[in-house]
């Protein structure tokens, strides 16, 4: 059964502040060094500060980037930079922005959500990688809160629950333009009824994490750590909960983006290796004509897109090949573990027909020969600066496809996934009374 509740949820003080945009925060895993020092310089409270702080060459385990997040949280409340809700509430939120010129709304809302440590409700997609579950486990462990939520996606095919919402929101908290140049705008819903519809409406549904696996399991770790700990622990104590973005799964302002990758190889024999290819995919050669790369981006996708082929582009220098698989039953040899669905997607016929089957490319050295990135333009130029051999230029994976393989218990590869528009940080948070 899934378990939500509405919470006194703490944002920046409106009497405070007469402009929000600079006070905000991309999510801590997207912000670069030079975005970290840029949104330092937009504003002393900026909420850079608490999610990923600077590092100091004297850091040590009394003083730190986790502790002094915990030593700004408290000073922030104390002097109400920071203000707590008076009433139990969810919040309601929603992302207007633009993409590939089509204009979209994402409707979701904040709101408590009951940890299922045995992911039998709350399923994931993706494996978890150790190092970014410690690094928010230490956060969590000084801040005693939620910074920042998990976004999750729920089935409501009528969109029930955003009528509901709608119905009943009117003056928003925040209007932001963020650093993505999209707007987001939140709301508080304090109506009793209605959150009690809601969370009846949720109750009997199964629930997918879109983002936030990492954040995730660091809060089934963290209340694990606790129960120990807590001499009041019950079922019901703060750390049993989380605080969460739901978004319908089928809210057309969802957006899954493909993330492309790159590989670096020493001694690849590149007609060896189309020749090795040829086993498995029919292959079209394009040479690419003196053309600005917004063009050359636009003919290689439209030369893939397709709802039923399993292809996707080798990048070369000036030139580019399009790998359609010949037989999809080519994937039970190598992935016979795996559902068919698995076995269908395009990043694992990728992964276990290219990288592992032809360049022995596999879990244990894939970091020192696969990199990623979600713009086409960089998977284009750092191949033609020679920065890498070539680069897969891939299709995005379709929501049905993610919800199938959640539902399977099965993980995608890495980077199977990367949904628009991206969550603010700094809108609203959750404190633990622990």
């Amino acid at each position: 059964m899934v378990e939500v509740k509405p919470f006194r949820g703490i944002t920046y003080n409106t009497k405070k502040f007469n402009n929000f945009d600079n006070l905000m925060s991309p999510p801590y895993d997207i912000i670069s060094k030079m975005m970290q020092d840029q949104l330092y310089n937009n504003n002393d409270y900026n909420f850079v500060r608490l999610i990923l702080g600077k590092k100091k060459q004297d850091d040590n385990e009394i003083s730190n980037y986790y502790t002094r997040a915990k030593e700004f949280l408290e000073k922030w409340l104390s002097e109400n930079i920071l203000v707590g809700s008076e009433e139990n509430s969810i919040y309601p939120y929603k992302i207007n922005y633009e993409i590939n010129n089509q204009k979209k709304i994402m409707n979701g809302f904040f709101i408590l959500l009951k940890i299922d440590k045995n992911y039998e409700k709350i399923r994931a997609h993706e494996k978890t990688l150790s190092k970014p579950k410690e690094d928010r486990l230490n956060l969590m462990r000084n801040c005693k809160a939620n910074l920042e939520p998990i976004q999750l996606l729920y089935v409501d095919e009528k969109d029930e629950i955003n009528k509901i919402i709608n119905d009943k929101i009117n003056n928003p908290i925040f209007q932001i333009k963020a650093y993505d140049s999209f707007y987001h705008t939140l709301w508080k819903l304090e109506d009793k009824k209605i959150i009690k519809h809601i969370e009846k409406i949720l109750k009997n549904k199964i629930l997918f994490i879109a983002d936030g696996h990492h954040r995730y399991q660091t809060a089934i770790n963290f209340a694990n750590e606790m129960s120990g700990k807590y001499q009041n622990y019950n079922d019901d104590s703060p750390f049993n909960y989380r605080m969460v973005i739901l978004v319908n799964m089928f809210d057309e302002g969802l957006s899954i983006l493909p993330t492309h990758r790159l590989v670096k190889k020493d001694e690849i024999d590149i007609n060896k290796f189309l020749s090795k290819l040829e086993n498995y995919f029919e292959i079209i050669e394009k040479n690419i004509t003196n053309d600005n790369i917004i063009n050359i981006e636009k003919k290689i996708m439209s030369d893939i897109s397709s709802e039923n082929k399993k292809q996707f582009v080798l990048y070369l220098k000036n030139k580019y090949y399009i790998l359609t698989l010949k037989n999809l039953n080519l994937m039970d040899k190598v992935g016979d573990t795996h559902s068919k669905i698995w076995k269908s997607l395009d990043v694992s016929i990728l992964q276990k027909l290219i990288f592992e089957e032809i360049l022995n490319i596999n879990q244990e050295n894939l970091e020192n020969h696969v990199f990623y990135t979600r713009d086409l333009k960089e998977a284009i130029q750092f191949v033609n600066e020679e920065k890498y051999n070539f680069s897969f230029l891939m299709n995005p994976t379709k929501i049905n496809e993610l919800k199938a393989i959640a539902e399977s218990g099965e993980h995608m590869p890495q980077k199977s996934t990367y949904f628009l528009p991206k969550m603010l940080s700094g809108l609203v948070m959750y404190k633990m009374d622990i």
